[in-house]
C-alpha cells in the first residue's frame, strides 16, 4: 500500500505563537507530502520494498537496491522523521512539557538534569550547518545520546548516522520549518520550541525501548 500524509491532531494554529500557522501549513501539506510522493515513486521501482515499514525502510537504507537507496534515504527518511515529528509537538497545556518517570530519571542520570540536556540538544541544532535535525535517543546500552544528523537523515539508519540509536525526539531545523517567523534566528526557535515539545509522546517512546 501507498504511503500516504499522515492527519495532524491539532489545528495548523494550535501551536501558536511558538509555531505559526502558515508555516504548519506549508510544511505538512507541501514538504511532507512531497517526500511521501517521491518515496511512493522510488517504491514504485522496486515493488518488493513495498512490505517494508517506514521504519524498516529508514533502518536498512544502505542495504536497499542502489539506484533508490538515495532517493529512500531522503524521502523515507522524509516522511519517518516528519510523522514522528508531528507526534512531537502538542498544543500548551494538553500534554506534558517536561519529562516525567522513568524518563526524568533517565534524564537526570544521563545529563544532570533537563536543563543541561536541552543546552546540549539546542547546542547540536545550533552547530548543524545548514539542513537537518537534532536528535534525543536511545543507544545501544540503553543510555541517552544526543546527535545531529544533515539533510534527512535519523539515527536509526545503519551505517548512516555518527552515532546509533532509536530516536525519542528529533526537531527539525530546516530553515523551512522556521523561516516565515524567525527568519535567520536559529536560536530563538530552539528556545521556544521546547513550549511545546509533547513529552507524553516522548516519555512512550522511552518507555517502549527500556523494555526491550
Amino acid at each position: 500500500m501507498a504511503h500516504a500524509l499522515p492527519s495532524l491532531t491539532y489545528d495548523y494554529a494550535a501551536l501558536e505563537p511558538f509555531v505559526d500557522a502558515t508555516t504548519m501549513n506549508i510544511h505538512h501539506t507541501k514538504h511532507h507530502q512531497a517526500y511521501i510522493n517521491n518515496l511512493n515513486t522510488a517504491l514504485d521501482k522496486h515493488s518488493e520494498l513495498k512490505s517494508l515499514s517506514l521504519e524498516e525502510l529508514n533502518i536498512k537504507v544502505t542495504t536497499l537496491p542502489e539506484d533508490v537507496r538515495t532517493a529512500i534515504r531522503n524521502n523515507g527518511g522524509g516522511h519517518w522523521n516528519h510523522t514522528m515529528f508531528w507526534k512531537w509537538m502538542a498544543p500548551v497545556g494538553s500534554v506534558n512539557h517536561a519529562p516525567i518517570g522513568s524518563l526524568k530519571a533517565a534524564i537526570d542520570k544521563d545529563f544532570g538534569s533537563f536543563d543541561v540536556l536541552k543546552e546540549k540538544f539546542n547546542a547540536a541544532a545550533a552547530a548543524r550547518f545548514g539542513s537537518g535535525w537534532a536528535w534525543l535517543g536511545v543507544k545501544e546500552d540503553g543510555s541517552l545520546g544526543i546527535t545531529s544528523t544533515p539533510n534527512q537523515d535519523n539515527p536509526m539508519m545503519d551505517g548512516v548516522a555518527d552515532v546509533k540509536m532509536t530516536p525519542i525526539l528529533g526537531l527539525d531545523v530546516w530553515e523551512h520549518a522556521y523561516y516565515l517567523k524567525y527568519q535567520n534566528r536559529r536560536a530563538d526557535y530552539l528556545a521556544s520550541w521546547w513550549n511545546i515539545v509533547n513529552f507524553d509522546t516522548v516519555v512512550e517512546l522511552y518507555d517502549a525501548q527500556a523494555k526491550k
